[in-house]
């Protein structure tokens, strides 16, 4: 299969399931490698765990058996955020980014979120356009977000009313 940019893509059988402590070797090594100069610390990481299933919703995504990608959610009250997401970049294009999106998705509108905000690196153009193609659009700019001094750009993605109104 071609993919948009015209590169080759395929399509993984991917189990997602909620993340544990036990997870989280494998998690913090997929962290470390995707973002190396501004990851998350083992106890923060913990701490998000802590506080699932209240406000947050974290899931792996295990291909194989294997842990090759995991995201998470916080959600309250009518707003839900992206607060991670990520995919080994051997099994990127693979369908796995995708899935884990629309889970989180559809694990904010299950808890009554309006809409999905998030926050991504300006100079990350291939997770922009995946975020595009769900519906975010760009809100602003909050610049030198990330450790390294590069931008973040906010998204937004209206998910409406969830009370049955319209």
């Amino acid at each position: 299969m071609i993919g948009r940019e015209g590169h080759a893509t395929r399509r993984t059988e991917v189990a997602l399931r909620q993340m544990t402590h036990e997870d989280l070797p494998a998690v913090m090594e997929i962290e470390r490698t995707t973002f190396p100069t501004d990851a998350w610390s083992e106890a923060m990481m913990r701490g998000e765990l802590a506080d699932q299933p209240r406000t947050r919703h974290y899931l792996v995504a295990e291909v194989g058996g294997r842990v090759v990608g995991y995201a998470g959610l916080a959600a309250a009250g009518d707003q839900a955020d992206v607060q991670t997401i990520a995919v080994l970049a051997e099994h990127r294009r693979a369908g796995i980014g995708t899935a884990l999106m629309e889970a989180l998705l559809a694990e904010a509108v299950r808890r009554g979120a309006t809409s999905v905000f998030l926050e991504v690196r300006a100079d990350n153009p291939p997770a922009q356009a995946m975020y595009e193609r769900f519906g975010f659009r760009r809100l602003g700019l909050r610049r030198r977000y990330y450790d390294d001094g590069t931008d973040a750009i906010t998204m937004v993605k209206d998910l409406g009313p969830q009370d049955g109104s319209t």
